[in-house]
């Protein structure tokens, strides 16, 4: 495979209209990301109907230019966090690879974002200019400055600015944190906090990422398109002030400016640290006791401060848009905002203050659960895209998605085919009106030994309840949400979160539902494998066989995509080339071709119990068993190198998928094995393999 391929030659293989008309040069991608930010904080998507109801006792938070984004472009109104905590979140983000098949699961704060495929990576290989700047929380527990495995410019970045640890976005100072003390703040792998004195760390990001599209801009790679990955660590954790009032004017000359200063590095950094309100909130009553005879209290000082770190961010946002209008990019620049996981209780503030409860803003929106439930509240993400041209304005897509979408979203907008190991779907589609939007899998699990905060807005039945082991799974308008899992058997509650948001009608106790409860009960054994590092109640029970109702006849189905394709490809949107059955896998059925097979069937599993699958490629291959991925031989295999998995499956007939990348002057060659407790290593043929009439 060579490895100097070119984006044109990628694009000659993708659907005509997968891509707009207007959208064959590749466009700059922002990705700008804040931290505890719950669906419902935003003006577009709950706060402006507190702030129209006219009832004084629901204060409300202003968001004016990310409510622009919606004017400008579209409003996603089912779309889903992986997670419902920041670092699953995060990486699943990163990596496009849902829950169920995920490297950073559960609390696992600083495990090193496994070494594959990225954002980055996928959108540098198109050709790209990749940034990161702000919260990563990703780079391994062990290590430092260069020696971090999983540093940013070790997964595809090609520059980094911010906060590596996680523990040092809680605090939005890194000179004055007034919680724990001094942060780290590295650009690549230098520490760089000294000289930072005053930076509030939405300023500082914010600054550093115009910083860096003015100078790409100024660059010799002004032509190059570019990725930035903006994550913000704000308003998670201590509700720190800004120095002082967003400066003014927006973009090139106006707004934040990178000053470069030690001691005055960027504009802000003057005045009074943890200081600044702005003045909407600063002398803000509300009706407390809902009784208008009463006088009207003021905010308490941790809600003016959380609406601050809000309208903190909305500036920068209205800033950074600003400037790509300034320097005339807009119109080729894809971007899109959203946030991590839920809003959150955490404040870290003095005793003194009172408690953050996200029900002051109705920070949750229409939804019950809070960051770290697997309710809507905790999962439902506020999530704008703009891209003049391609994106209408005021558009709202109500198909349910997840973060993990936005990779193949991407990699679709690049011109370039997404790795088999992704596990989204793209998004352009929906976005842009072209061609047919696929299904995507709306799936997270997690464990947390908390509860559900007892808020009297909440339902009674998950008032103060017990989280531990948790799962969500969409299918259509339904959502199956399993709390305290015991077992596989245990019963979903199921939701019709489209007629019923708030979840307060378990459909799951009525007649009629039968059906649909064993189909989430299958579905979510059928989609994860099983990972050490989150033990979940059922990672060994079997996984059902699928139901196929159809003639089958033996031997698999195998189709060929030919090009020159930097990874083992996800054939999602291409035609195939060529297509037959076969007896078995062997890669050699377009030995002669540079390109890809993908072969789809099903084996045929004579027994419950526990399987081995052994594989081997002369190349590189990725293996699915129903959706979970079960062999990666892509990112980083060495070819001829035997990978085992081991599964747990019921008899019957399971739907398998092998994508084979066929080698460059090397003979083709697979070898698929598999034993159980009872036989031998046995080579797949048809006897195990039966394809669709």
């Amino acid at each position: 495979m060579k490895k100097n391929y070119t984006v044109i030659g990628i694009v000659l293989l993708v659907l005509a209209n997968a891509i707009p008309a207007r959208a064959q040069k590749a466009p700059n991608i922002i990705f700008i990301l804040t931290d505890d930010l719950g669906y419902g904080d935003i003006g577009v998507f709950f706060q402006n109907e507190r702030q129209k109801s006219g009832d004084r006792s629901k204060p409300y938070e202003l968001t004016p230019y990310i409510d622009q984004l919606a004017v400008r472009g579209a409003k996603f109104t089912q779309q889903y966090c992986n997670a419902p905590v920041c670092a699953p979140s995060r990486a699943s983000l990163l990596t496009g690879v849902n829950q169920g098949n995920a490297h950073v699961r559960d609390n696992q704060f600083d495990k090193a974002l496994e070494n594959n495929h990225t954002m980055a990576t996928v959108l540098k290989a198109a050709g790209y200019q990749t940034v990161a700047v702000g919260k990563w929380g990703l780079q391994g527990v062990t290590g430092d400055g260069p020696d971090w495995p999983a540093h940013p410019l070790k997964r595809g970045f090609d520059s980094y600015y911010g906060y590596m640890r996680h523990m040092d976005g809680h605090e939005h100072y890194p000179v004055e944190g007034l919680y724990d003390g001094k942060k780290q703040v590295w650009s690549d792998y230098k520490e760089v906090s000294a000289g930072l004195e005053k930076c509030y760390t939405t300023d500082l990001w914010t600054a550093r990422a115009k910083k860096w599209i003015i100078d790409h801009q100024n660059s010799k790679d002004a032509t190059a398109p570019f990725f930035m990955y903006l994550a913000y660590d704000c308003p998670h954790a201590v509700l720190e002030l800004p120095t002082g009032a967003y400066p003014k004017g927006r973009g090139l000359k106006g707004g934040l400016q990178w000053l470069d200063e030690p001691g005055h590095m960027i504009n802000t950094a003057t005045g009074q640290v943890d200081s600044y309100i702005y003045p909407e909130y600063a002398n803000a009553t509300y009706d407390n006791d809902s009784n208008a005879a009463t006088p009207e209290i003021p905010w308490p000082e941790t809600y003016k401060r959380y609406a601050t770190a809000v309208r903190r961010i909305d500036d920068a946002v209205g800033d950074v848009m600003q400037l790509l209008a300034d320097l005339k990019i807009a119109d080729n620049t894809l971007v899109v905002f959203t946030s991590d996981n839920g809003p959150s209780i955490e404040s870290y503030l003095p005793a003194s203050f009172v408690p953050n409860h996200p029900t002051f803003f109705g920070s949750y929106g229409p939804f019950d659960g809070i960051k770290r439930d697997c309710w809507e509240g905790g999962l439902r993400m506020p999530t704008l895209a703009v891209w003049p041209g391609h994106i209408l304005p005021g558009k709202t897509i109500t198909t349910p998605s997840m973060l993990s979408d936005w990779l193949a979203t991407f990699a679709d907008a690049a011109h370039i085919q997404p790795p088999e190991r992704t596990d989204g779907v793209s998004l352009l589609p929906d976005l842009t009106g072209k061609g047919k939007q696929q299904k995507s899998l709306v799936y997270a699990e997690y464990f947390e030994g908390g509860r559900t905060p007892a808020f009297k807005e909440f339902e009674a039945s998950r008032r103060n309840r017990k989280r531990e082991q948790m799962q969500m799974i969409r299918i259509g308008d339904l959502a199956g949400v399993r709390y305290q899992i015991k077992s596989a058997g245990d019963d979903f509650e199921i939701y019709n979160v489209v007629k019923d948001p708030k979840e307060t009608d378990n459909l799951a106790l009525k007649p009629g539902f039968e059906k649909i409860q064993a189909q989430m009960k299958a579905k979510v054994l059928q989609v994860r494998r099983a990972d050490a590092g989150a033990p979940r109640p059922y990672d060994t029970v079997p996984i059902p066989a699928s139901t196929f109702s159809g003639k089958l006849l033996p031997g698999i189905n195998w189709k060929f995509y030919q090009g020159d394709f930097p990874w083992v490809i996800s054939e999602k949107n291409l035609k195939p080339n060529n297509k037959g059955t076969a007896k078995n896998i062997s890669g050699k059925e377009q030995d002669a071709k540079e390109g890809m097979i993908c072969y789809e069937g099903f084996i045929k599993i004579p027994a419950d119990g526990k399987y081995t699958f052994f594989l081997q490629a002369e190349g590189k291959a990725y293996l699915r068993l129903h959706e979970a991925s079960l062999i990666d031989e892509d990112f980083g295999y060495r070819s001829n190198t035997e990978v085992k998995q081991e599964i747990y499956l019921k008899a019957g007939l399971h739907p398998i998928k092998l994508n084979y990348l066929i080698p460059e002057g090397m003979a083709p060659g697979l070898k698929l094995k598999w034993q159980n407790a009872k036989s031998d290593w046995m080579e797949l043929s048809d006897k195990d393999f039966y394809h669709e009439q």
